[in-house]
């Protein structure tokens, strides 16, 4: 997307109520990016009505490249989201981006957050699911590791690096689709591409 056409991220976007309800929607989730955007994720984005970036970012042109349908896109602020790693042009963009960011949508509520601020791994979900009990599902990144746990509500996802950082395996991200009676999220990998020496990035 161009600068022209980009909305831009939201703190809070309200999908859950109005005509609007009765649809299902599409919803990409993405995360620890750190200024490259795969250009496959680019293209599942494009199928989708609204993207989720879940910190990490690196740079105002990850958000610009992404190209939902709803030209929606809800960012958090990741521990490596920081003046020094941004372009200093950029600086009151990431001053703009939230830690935490919600999305009501038909059949429940969508929390996102980078997960850094929720201690070591071991018990990363138990605190998140405390912090945040009313979610239906909570995202958050990281690790860079890609996890779907649906072991009690809300489910807490992780949906790898959607660069080129730590992809173990192969850029990866989520797409959920939501509607009133139902939630289904699909994880999706691709492969790592191969660097110029012959190694898996």
């Amino acid at each position: 997307m161009t600068k022209k056409n980009f909305v831009g991220w939201r703190q809070r976007r309200d999908f859950s109520t109005g005509k609007r309800s009765k649809n299902s929607f599409r919803i990409a989730i993405l995360s620890d990016t750190h200024g490259f955007l795969d250009p496959n994720v680019a293209q599942v984005v494009l199928s989708c009505d609204i993207a989720v970036h879940a910190g990490d970012v690196g740079g105002l042109n990850v958000l610009q490249n992404l190209g939902p349908r709803k030209r929606i896109v809800l960012a958090v602020r990741g521990n490596n989201d920081i003046p020094a790693k941004w372009p200093k042009t950029e600086a009151k963009a990431l001053s703009q981006i939230p830690f935490e960011a919600t999305l009501d949508l038909p059949g429940g509520r969508l929390m996102v957050t980078h997960g850094d601020r929720a201690g070591a791994p071991k018990r990363r979900h138990e605190r998140l699911r405390k912090t945040f009990p009313e979610a239906r599902m909570i995202v958050y990144g990281h690790s860079h590791r890609l996890v779907c746990d649906f072991d009690q509500i809300p489910w807490v996802v992780n949906p790898g690096s959607a660069g080129r950082a730590r992809t173990f395996g192969g850029p990866s991200c989520l797409v959920l689709t939501a509607n009133k009676k139902k939630w289904r999220l699909r994880p999706i990998r691709f492969v790592a591409a191969r660097s110029q020496d012959g190694l898996r990035s």
